[in-house]
């Protein structure tokens, strides 16, 4: 079943006010290629003004809390979030798991707590270089999986985010028949987690997606859009990913 391919900008710790007029023209070429779907995630200050510059561009967050509200300093809820605007919240990204130490049943609390707030949640998963080289990366893929994906989770509310930790923001990517395997994986366990639902999850491919390569990696079965980092912060970088994605949708 061929999926409405999604590409998302996660713009990490980056971005001041000025940095939403790059949001122009991505609009404008989402806009113009309307056989795909385009989000920007950026930093929580940005949110609100993000979505009254670009109203036409889902704007997402990089993270919630797993509560709707509590005693939970320096924490935003899914509903803070939507009243933003917010369309969507990133969780469990490789970076958060290191960095915050998130566990699996942190990020299924956080995916849970989106998706009850309205949001789509896009749960981020992916192995480390030493896991890849021990041939643990399926199971460890797996076993993310297993803890981090909420039970109510459908194609609508849902989006998986397969990242391996060793290609993000290093210039490396996985061959194609690697993307290709994971992906497959990835669907096989969304199937049996979630039943005929799995099948309408869409599974995004993040970790060094850049212009050169966006149109081969969107192309590979099983991957149904991209997680994209560093070159989501430019239309000038952006816009050719989001025309590789309409590319390879046709």
């Amino acid at each position: 079943m061929a999926l409405r391919k999604l590409v998302a900008g996660n713009w990490k710790m980056n971005g001041t006010l000025a940095a939403l007029a790059e949001l122009d023209g991505i609009a404008a070429a989402a806009a113009e290629n309307g056989g795909v779907d385009v989000a920007i995630c950026p930093p929580f200050t940005l949110i609100a003004p993000a979505v009254a510059r670009a109203p036409s561009l889902a704007i997402g967050a990089q993270d919630c809390h797993g509560q709707a509200k509590g005693a939970h300093t320096g924490c935003i809820s899914a509903p803070m979030l939507v009243e933003t605007g917010a369309k969507l919240a990133i969780v469990g990204h490789s970076e958060r798991r290191a960095d915050q130490h998130e566990t699996d049943a942190e990020v299924r609390a956080k995916a849970s707590a989106a998706i009850a707030a309205g949001l789509v949640a896009i749960v981020c998963v992916g192995e480390t270089e030493a896991q890849r080289d021990a041939g643990e990366a399926e199971a460890v893929v797996a076993s993310q999986l297993d803890g981090s994906i909420p039970g109510e989770g459908t194609g609508v509310s849902l989006v998986v985010a397969y990242e391996p930790v060793w290609a993000i923001g290093t210039g490396r990517t996985p061959s194609t028949g690697d993307v290709a395997a994971m992906h497959a994986a990835i669907r096989a366990k969304l199937t049996a987690l979630l039943g005929a639902e799995g099948a309408k999850v869409r599974i995004l491919y993040g970790g060094s997606v850049k212009p050169d390569n966006a149109k081969e990696l969107l192309a590979v079965a099983d991957v149904d859009g991209a997680l994209v980092g560093g070159a989501s912060l430019t239309a000038a970088q952006f816009v050719p990913i989001i025309e590789g994605a309409v590319a390879a949708s046709a």
